[in-house]
């Protein structure tokens, strides 16, 4: 199919940008990187080709030469080069050694981790902690800047990393640009909200700290939630 054929919104751009990355099938992601066809075929079509020249598809990328690239009539030297340094980047990120998790058993331990971060900034950072069954952090989520109540806190932007990373639970945590970090009355009522999402979906919610200038407070320690 000619590239101008698709729905706009079907392209492999715009369908990255709306449904990401993961929404992508091989020969879209290769029609990325191809960027631009031929005059004779789409990106799209020089992409489905590129697979079919091996019958082990994308993973002949990983040991094929320029060379052999450039026999598919429309993949030149420069669009070659750009394929194998993107195959080779996969495989030098499938390798990297992975970074250590950070173990928490405390308030005090994700505040001293924060702290230092969070206490000078101007605006709300509210951030989803996402932890593991080990008690462990496996990933920092930034979901909004600005009011905590904001339409970007809403339980499906604040959960949907937690749900694609299979989560066993999260921690919130946000600052207060104040410096003081007594909860507001709109900090309860968002955090109640969501501790009620987290429970529909199977993820806890384990805390809500809330970080000021130089002190902190946990809303589970404290009573509120």
């Amino acid at each position: 199919m000619k590239m101008r054929e698709i729905p706009s919104q079907e392209k492999p751009r715009e369908k990255l940008m709306r449904c990401g990355k993961e929404s992508l099938s091989t020969t879209e992601i290769l029609a990325l990187l191809i960027r631009s066809g031929s005059k004779e075929k789409s990106a799209m079509e020089l992409a489905a080709e590129l697979l079919t020249l091996d019958q082990s598809g994308i993973s002949f990328l990983s040991e094929c030469r320029v060379e052999e690239l450039m026999k598919v009539s429309g993949i030149g030297v420069a669009k070659a080069c750009e394929l194998l340094a993107a195959a080779e980047l996969g495989k030098r990120i499938a390798e990297a050694p992975r970074k250590e998790k950070t173990a928490i058993t405390s308030a005090a331990d994700i505040a001293a981790l924060f702290m230092e971060r969070l206490r000078y900034y101007r605006k709300e950072h509210f951030i989803c902690l996402l932890i593991n069954a080990k008690g462990e952090i496996i990933e920092e989520v930034k979901v909004s800047i600005g009011d905590l109540c904001s339409s970007t806190t809403h339980p499906r932007e604040v959960f949907v990393d937690a749900v694609r990373r299979s989560a066993g639970s999260v921690v919130f945590l946000h600052n207060h640009p104040s410096g003081d970090p007594q909860p507001s009355e709109a900090d309860i009522r968002t955090t109640k909200r969501l501790i009620e999402a987290g429970a529909l979906l199977g993820i806890p919610v384990l805390d809500h700290i809330i970080i000021g200038d130089g002190e902190y407070i946990s809303m589970k320690g404290a009573g509120l939630i």
